[in-house]
Protein backbone atom coordinates (compact mmCIF):
# COMPACT_ATOMS: atom_id res chain seq x y z
CA UNK A 1 0.00 0.00 0.00
CA UNK A 2 1.07 3.56 -0.67
CA UNK A 3 2.26 5.52 2.38
CA UNK A 4 1.52 9.25 2.42
CA UNK A 5 3.63 11.50 4.66
CA UNK A 6 1.92 14.84 5.09
CA UNK A 7 0.41 17.40 7.39
CA UNK A 8 -3.35 18.05 7.07
CA UNK A 9 -2.89 21.85 7.19
CA UNK A 10 -0.20 21.98 4.51
CA UNK A 11 -1.58 23.33 1.21
CA UNK A 12 1.21 21.57 -0.66
CA UNK A 13 0.31 18.27 0.96
CA UNK A 14 -3.33 18.94 0.15
CA UNK A 15 -2.60 18.70 -3.59
CA UNK A 16 -1.57 15.08 -3.17
CA UNK A 17 -4.28 14.33 -0.62
CA UNK A 18 -6.95 15.59 -3.02
CA UNK A 19 -5.55 13.52 -5.88
CA UNK A 20 -5.44 10.37 -3.73
CA UNK A 21 -9.08 10.84 -2.79
CA UNK A 22 -10.29 11.79 -6.26
CA UNK A 23 -8.47 8.83 -7.83
CA UNK A 24 -9.68 6.55 -5.01
CA UNK A 25 -6.17 5.28 -4.27
CA UNK A 26 -5.87 3.43 -0.94
CA UNK A 27 -3.11 4.85 1.26
CA UNK A 28 -1.64 4.74 4.72
CA UNK A 29 -1.51 8.28 6.16
CA UNK A 30 1.44 9.35 8.30
CA UNK A 31 1.17 12.83 9.77
CA UNK A 32 4.44 14.76 10.10
CA UNK A 33 3.86 17.30 12.88
CA UNK A 34 5.48 20.51 11.69
CA UNK A 35 4.80 22.32 14.97
CA UNK A 36 7.03 19.73 16.67
CA UNK A 37 9.59 20.00 13.85
CA UNK A 38 9.25 16.31 13.04
CA UNK A 39 10.32 17.12 9.48
CA UNK A 40 13.83 17.65 10.83
CA UNK A 41 14.03 14.32 12.64
CA UNK A 42 16.47 11.74 11.30
CA UNK A 43 13.80 9.24 10.26
CA UNK A 44 12.05 11.78 8.07
CA UNK A 45 15.26 13.21 6.65
CA UNK A 46 16.06 9.77 5.27
CA UNK A 47 12.86 10.16 3.23
CA UNK A 48 13.40 13.78 2.24
CA UNK A 49 16.74 15.44 3.04
CA UNK A 50 15.16 18.80 2.21
CA UNK A 51 12.74 18.36 5.18
CA UNK A 52 9.64 19.09 3.11
CA UNK A 53 6.26 17.41 2.91
CA UNK A 54 4.61 15.64 1.20
CA UNK A 55 6.40 12.39 0.49
CA UNK A 56 4.95 9.13 -0.80
CA UNK A 57 6.43 5.65 -0.71
CA UNK A 58 4.92 2.82 -2.73
CA UNK A 59 6.47 -0.62 -3.10
CA UNK A 60 9.79 0.77 -1.92
CA UNK A 61 9.73 3.64 -4.43
CA UNK A 62 9.96 7.09 -2.83
CA UNK A 63 8.79 10.33 -4.45
CA UNK A 64 9.21 13.88 -3.12
CA UNK A 65 7.88 17.16 -4.58
CA UNK A 66 4.12 17.39 -5.00
CA UNK A 67 4.02 17.94 -8.77
CA UNK A 68 6.24 14.89 -9.33
CA UNK A 69 4.02 12.91 -6.96
CA UNK A 70 0.91 13.89 -8.93
CA UNK A 71 2.57 12.75 -12.16
CA UNK A 72 3.54 9.45 -10.53
CA UNK A 73 0.02 8.83 -9.23
CA UNK A 74 -1.41 9.40 -12.69
CA UNK A 75 1.09 7.04 -14.32
CA UNK A 76 0.72 4.26 -11.76
CA UNK A 77 -3.01 4.61 -11.02
CA UNK A 78 -4.65 5.62 -14.31
CA UNK A 79 -8.08 4.11 -13.63
CA UNK A 80 -9.61 7.51 -12.77
CA UNK A 81 -7.67 9.78 -15.13
CA UNK A 82 -6.81 13.35 -14.12
CA UNK A 83 -4.69 14.13 -17.18
CA UNK A 84 -6.27 14.82 -20.61
CA UNK A 85 -5.32 12.75 -23.64
CA UNK A 86 -4.82 15.72 -25.97
CA UNK A 87 -1.27 17.11 -25.88
CA UNK A 88 -2.47 20.73 -26.05
CA UNK A 89 -4.84 20.16 -23.14
CA UNK A 90 -2.03 18.48 -21.17
CA UNK A 91 0.26 21.44 -21.89
CA UNK A 92 -2.45 23.88 -20.79
CA UNK A 93 -2.98 21.86 -17.64
CA UNK A 94 0.73 21.97 -16.77
CA UNK A 95 0.88 25.70 -17.60
CA UNK A 96 -1.95 26.39 -15.16
CA UNK A 97 -0.24 24.27 -12.51
CA UNK A 98 3.03 26.17 -12.88
CA UNK A 99 1.40 29.61 -12.92
CA UNK A 100 -0.32 28.68 -9.67
CA UNK A 101 2.94 27.49 -8.09
CA UNK A 102 5.13 30.33 -9.34
CA UNK A 103 2.76 33.29 -9.26
CA UNK A 104 0.35 32.51 -6.43
CA UNK A 105 1.97 30.10 -3.98
CA UNK A 106 5.12 32.23 -4.05
CA UNK A 107 3.03 35.07 -2.53
CA UNK A 108 1.53 32.90 0.21
CA UNK A 109 3.77 34.15 3.03
CA UNK A 110 2.88 37.76 2.22
CA UNK A 111 -0.83 36.96 2.12
CA UNK A 112 -0.62 35.08 5.42
CA UNK A 113 1.23 37.97 7.05
CA UNK A 114 -0.90 40.80 5.66
CA UNK A 115 -2.49 41.36 9.09
CA UNK A 116 0.94 42.58 10.23
CA UNK A 117 2.45 43.85 6.97
CA UNK A 118 -0.14 45.10 4.42
CA UNK A 119 0.23 43.89 0.85
CA UNK A 120 2.16 46.31 -1.34
CA UNK A 121 0.79 47.62 -4.62
CA UNK A 122 3.26 45.39 -6.49
CA UNK A 123 2.09 42.24 -4.73
CA UNK A 124 -1.56 43.16 -5.30
CA UNK A 125 -0.83 43.66 -8.99
CA UNK A 126 0.94 40.29 -9.18
CA UNK A 127 -1.97 38.55 -7.45
CA UNK A 128 -4.42 40.23 -9.81
CA UNK A 129 -2.41 39.13 -12.85
CA UNK A 130 -2.38 35.51 -11.65
CA UNK A 131 -6.07 35.44 -10.73
CA UNK A 132 -7.02 37.11 -14.03
CA UNK A 133 -5.03 34.45 -15.89
CA UNK A 134 -6.75 31.64 -14.00
CA UNK A 135 -10.15 33.25 -14.47
CA UNK A 136 -9.59 33.25 -18.25
CA UNK A 137 -8.75 29.53 -18.29
CA UNK A 138 -11.77 28.11 -16.48
CA UNK A 139 -13.58 25.94 -19.02
CA UNK A 140 -17.21 26.44 -19.94
CA UNK A 141 -17.92 23.10 -18.30
CA UNK A 142 -16.84 24.48 -14.92
CA UNK A 143 -13.37 22.96 -14.59
CA UNK A 144 -9.93 23.88 -15.89
CA UNK A 145 -10.31 20.65 -17.82
CA UNK A 146 -13.64 21.99 -19.15
CA UNK A 147 -16.16 19.28 -18.22
CA UNK A 148 -13.65 17.04 -16.42
CA UNK A 149 -11.57 17.51 -13.30
CA UNK A 150 -7.84 17.40 -14.01
CA UNK A 151 -4.58 18.04 -12.18
CA UNK A 152 -4.84 21.78 -12.83
CA UNK A 153 -8.02 21.78 -10.72
CA UNK A 154 -6.15 19.85 -8.04
CA UNK A 155 -3.26 22.32 -7.80
CA UNK A 156 -5.37 25.46 -8.13
CA UNK A 157 -7.93 23.89 -5.80
CA UNK A 158 -5.36 23.52 -3.03
CA UNK A 159 -4.39 27.19 -3.45
CA UNK A 160 -7.21 29.53 -4.41
CA UNK A 161 -9.65 28.41 -1.67
CA UNK A 162 -6.81 28.97 0.80
CA UNK A 163 -6.21 32.48 -0.49
CA UNK A 164 -9.94 33.17 -0.21
CA UNK A 165 -9.86 32.01 3.39
CA UNK A 166 -6.97 34.40 3.98
CA UNK A 167 -9.00 37.34 2.69
CA UNK A 168 -8.34 37.44 -1.05
CA UNK A 169 -11.71 37.95 -2.73
CA UNK A 170 -12.82 36.63 -6.11
CA UNK A 171 -15.54 39.17 -6.90
CA UNK A 172 -13.55 40.54 -9.83
CA UNK A 173 -13.01 37.04 -11.23
CA UNK A 174 -16.52 35.63 -11.84
CA UNK A 175 -15.53 32.43 -13.64
CA UNK A 176 -12.91 31.61 -11.02
CA UNK A 177 -15.36 32.46 -8.25
CA UNK A 178 -17.95 30.09 -9.71
CA UNK A 179 -15.27 27.42 -10.12
CA UNK A 180 -14.20 27.90 -6.49
CA UNK A 181 -17.76 27.41 -5.23
CA UNK A 182 -18.11 24.32 -7.42
CA UNK A 183 -14.77 22.72 -6.55
CA UNK A 184 -15.01 23.24 -2.79
CA UNK A 185 -18.36 21.42 -2.75
CA UNK A 186 -16.72 18.20 -3.94
CA UNK A 187 -16.37 15.47 -1.32
CA UNK A 188 -12.56 15.40 -1.53
CA UNK A 189 -12.38 19.12 -0.78
CA UNK A 190 -14.84 18.79 2.08
CA UNK A 191 -12.86 15.88 3.55
CA UNK A 192 -9.55 17.81 3.45
CA UNK A 193 -10.85 21.21 4.57
CA UNK A 194 -9.45 22.18 7.99
CA UNK A 195 -11.74 23.45 10.73
CA UNK A 196 -11.73 27.14 11.62
CA UNK A 197 -9.89 26.39 14.87
CA UNK A 198 -7.18 24.35 13.16
CA UNK A 199 -6.87 26.85 10.34
CA UNK A 200 -6.40 29.77 12.73
CA UNK A 201 -3.77 27.86 14.72
CA UNK A 202 -1.91 27.06 11.48
CA UNK A 203 -2.11 30.70 10.37
CA UNK A 204 -0.74 31.99 13.67
CA UNK A 205 2.08 29.44 13.60
CA UNK A 206 3.12 30.50 10.09
CA UNK A 207 2.89 34.18 10.99
CA UNK A 208 5.24 33.53 13.89
CA UNK A 209 7.70 31.70 11.62
CA UNK A 210 7.51 34.51 9.05
CA UNK A 211 8.27 37.18 11.66
CA UNK A 212 11.22 35.15 12.94
CA UNK A 213 12.54 34.82 9.38
CA UNK A 214 12.10 38.55 8.77
CA UNK A 215 14.02 39.41 11.94
CA UNK A 216 16.79 37.01 10.96
CA UNK A 217 17.05 38.59 7.52
CA UNK A 218 17.13 42.06 9.05
CA UNK A 219 19.98 41.09 11.38
CA UNK A 220 21.94 39.56 8.51
CA UNK A 221 21.46 42.71 6.46
CA UNK A 222 22.65 44.87 9.34
CA UNK A 223 25.68 42.65 9.90
CA UNK A 224 26.60 42.94 6.23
Amino acid sequence: MLTFYYHPLSPISRRVWLALLEKEIPFQPVIVDLSKREQFQTDFLTLNPFHHIPVIVENGFRVIESIAILDYLEDQHPHIPLVPACHRERTTMRMIQMVTVNELVSKLSKVINQDHVPLTADVKQQLNAALTFLNSHVGKGGYFGDTHLNLADIVVGATVPLFCRLGIGLTDYPALNQWNNHITARLAWQATNPSDVDFEAWKQLLQRWIRIAMKRQKRQHQNN
